[in-house]
């Protein structure tokens, strides 16, 4: 039987949860079958020690970015910063970008200006954007529709919405990111509702590790991890009516058509 390639679309392994011993996160992904990571970066220093991680391990990749939680920290040339940041071979795509005006960490008028520089940004370098947003719906879907035409591919991360959100998204030409939320059944309803309709070459899938452990874990660990990316796959398959293996086999070719690493070239 052949064996199933993962790739998780978002690890947080800036963390500090994951700071002791990447390697031994990495290399328990790679027992699981999960050979390549997105390394996702919310702000330019995690984006700086995301580098130094795909540098030492080769199953990396990266995103540069400013998560809305962190806009009012970013400074006055971001836009210079994360231009030279991406010139690194390891940065392919532009985020964790986007809205969340859930706590407002930064204020929403900040936000909406450091989201808008970096679809600028993305515009710019023909690089996807990597995108959060969280109680922001139609402020953030007025940006994308702005800049929908101008940047070639954009990915929903951590989609835990519904069918009514997907529609949209969908009609940007948006991927979408299917996280350990979709295990919940207490609270993942609607998601669970929306996942049948994705269209398959839209699916992708991301463990947002150490955040959203698979509530269908058992034992429960104390944090999620990329090598639990095939309990979400499980759960993903089984709504969807697929085989397990016909999702891996859709899921890596998505996202490796997501993040430029075949079918996509940089400039």
């Amino acid at each position: 039987m052949t064996r199933r390639q993962w790739f998780d679309a978002g690890v947080n392994l800036t963390h500090t949860r994951f700071a002791e011993d990447p390697a031994a996160i990495l290399q328990r992904a790679l027992e699981a079958g999960v050979e390549r990571v997105v390394v996702i970066a919310c702000n330019l220093a995690e984006t700086q020690q995301a580098i130094a991680l795909a540098e030492r391990f080769p199953q990396l990749i990266v995103t540069a970015g400013v998560h809305p939680h962190d806009a009012a920290k970013a400074p006055a040339d971001l836009q210079q910063q994360l231009r030279e940041l991406a010139r690194h071979p390891s940065v392919h795509a532009i985020g964790e970008c986007g809205l969340d005006f859930n706590r407002n960490y930064s204020p929403p008028e900040i936000q909406l200006k450091v989201f808008e520089q970096q679809l600028e940004l993305a515009a710019e370098l023909n690089l996807p954007v990597y995108l959060h947003e969280r109680d922001a719906f139609s402020e953030q879907h007025r940006l994308l529709e702005k800049y929908a035409s101008k940047i070639p591919i954009k990915l929903a991360h951590c989609f835990t919405s519904g069918c009514e959100e997907l529609e949209e998204y969908l009609k940007l030409d948006c991927y979408i990111g299917i996280t350990g939320w979709v295990c919940d059944e207490r609270r993942g309803d609607a998601l669970r509702k929306a996942v049948p309709k994705i269209p398959r070459e839209r699916l992708i899938l991301e463990t947002d590790a150490p955040f959203l452990v698979p509530r269908t874990l058992k034992p429960r660990p104390s944090f999620n991890e990329p090598c639990w990316l095939p309990a979400i796959a499980k759960v993903v398959a089984e709504l969807r009516h697929e085989s397990v293996d016909e999702l891996a086999t859709a899921i890596w070719h998505n996202s490796y058509l997501l993040f430029g690493c075949e079918g996509w070239q940089r400039p």
